[in-house]
C-alpha cells in the first residue's frame, strides 16, 4: 500500500493473539508480521472504542501526510 498509511488492530486476537497465542499456528498479534499504530483491544471490541481507534488513526494519517509534505516527497 502506498505511504502514507495507518493500521488499525480491532480485538484482542488481533492485538495480542488472543485466546489462541499458545497454538502452534499462531504467532501473536498482528504487530509480529506488519507494524500496527492503533490498537483497539476487545472480544468483541465495542463499536464505540472502534470509531473511537478510527479517530486516532485519522489523527495520525494527518501528522504522516504532514511529514511527508514537509519532506517534499
Amino acid at each position: 500500500m502506498a505511504e502514507p498509511k495507518v493500521v488499525v488492530a480491532v480485538g484482542i486476537c488481533a492485538c495480542t493473539g488472543g485466546v489462541f497465542k499458545q497454538c502452534y499456528n499462531i504467532k501473536g498479534g498482528i504487530d509480529t508480521v506488519i507494524p500496527v499504530d492503533v490498537y483497539v483491544p476487545g472480544c468483541a471490541a465495542r463499536p464505540e472504542s472502534i470509531i473511537d481507534g478510527v479517530v486516532k488513526a485519522l489523527s495520525i494519517l494527518d501528522a504522516k501526510q504532514a511529514a511527508m509534505t514537509k519532506d517534499g516527497r
